[in-house]
């Protein structure tokens, strides 16, 4: 979503995204913190191989877009203070 597309939304939706974004940021903890738990067991119990490091690859999708979330998130809540200071 481009940072013009924020001007057209009102606050009320900016603040459900920015709420949204905050929800997603925990659901996508709890799925890297699994990823790497099953290539952990995976380790011990297998060792090295393709599904050990097929979580990582899951994982490392995962924390590349929360950066981008992250920043998604930075720009909502600049619009938010801008409207505020008017």
């Amino acid at each position: 979503m481009k940072a013009e597309n924020f001007a057209e939304l009102t606050d009320k939706k900016i603040l459900n995204k920015i709420k949204n974004l905050k929800t997603n940021k925990l659901i996508d903890a709890a799925i890297v913190g699994l990823t790497i738990g099953i290539v952990i067991y995976s380790v011990v119990k297998h060792g090295f191989g393709f599904f050990t490091f097929f979580p990582l690859l899951l994982t490392y999708m995962i924390v590349r877009n929360s950066k981008n979330n992250k920043i998604l998130e930075a720009e909502l809540q600049k619009v938010i203070e801008s409207r505020n200071t008017k």
